[in-house]
């Protein structure tokens, strides 16, 4: 699949890049999708959620009421869960909720959303760019030329750009992440790809 690249003028530079068949032009396998961003949203979790039970609760020990004939559900102290302000059954405990996936699973992962985004034709091929102070006006006049302005853009650069990155970090619907670090979950939360054509030759390097 040959694509045109642009300047950041959004005007075509008469050169084109074929983009790699074996990461951009695969059959996607939905499954390994939805196991990579899992994992993804399972990691942003702080899993510090934390729920006082019976013997966690300050309370007097003394038994309120007699062990059977009260016609209701027996109770001892003060702290049992049938009664207001007592502790809770089984409440969640601090935990980690990350879990291991293998990296050809991961690979395949990125692969299967980078060709979801191919198809729709959801990919702008750029030359590299840089700005020389950071400044949003700048990026958001980049947006305008390329006609992404009003979607969510997930620019990508072949390595870390200061002020590329910070240029980008007000706006709410941008974001700014480099090759190394594309992952499923942002790839398809992003409506369009900007990426630069120097972040082509990394993204096949990591996934070719």
């Amino acid at each position: 699949m040959e694509i045109n690249v642009l300047n950041i003028k959004g005007q075509e530079t008469g050169r084109k890049v074929t983009l790699n068949e074996s990461i951009f032009g695969i059959e996607p396998n939905d499954h390994v999708i939805y196991l990579d961003v899992k994992q993804y949203m399972a990691n942003q979790r702080q899993g510090t959620a934390k729920a006082k039970e019976r013997s966690e609760h300050k309370g007097s020990t003394r038994k309120l009421g007699r062990q059977k004939g009260g016609g209701g559900a027996r109770h001892g102290d003060i702290n049992s869960p049938l009664l207001r302000g007592g502790g809770r059954v089984f409440g969640p405990k601090p935990r980690d909720y990350s879990f291991k996936l293998n990296k050809k699973v991961k690979a395949l992962a990125r692969k299967s959303a980078l060709s979801y985004k191919a198809q729709e034709n959801a990919i702008i091929v750029v030359e590299d760019f840089s700005f020389e102070a950071p400044k949003t006006k700048e990026f958001v006049s980049l947006a305008k030329n390329l006609n992404v302005d009003g979607k969510k853009v997930l620019v990508v650069l072949p390595e870390s750009n200061k002020n590329v990155y910070l240029s980008v970090r007000n706006l709410q619907k941008a974001e700014c992440i480099i090759a190394a670090n594309v992952n499923t979950y942002k790839v398809l939360n992003a409506d369009v790809m900007v990426i630069t054509e120097n972040s082509l030759k990394a993204i096949d390097g990591v996934l070719g």
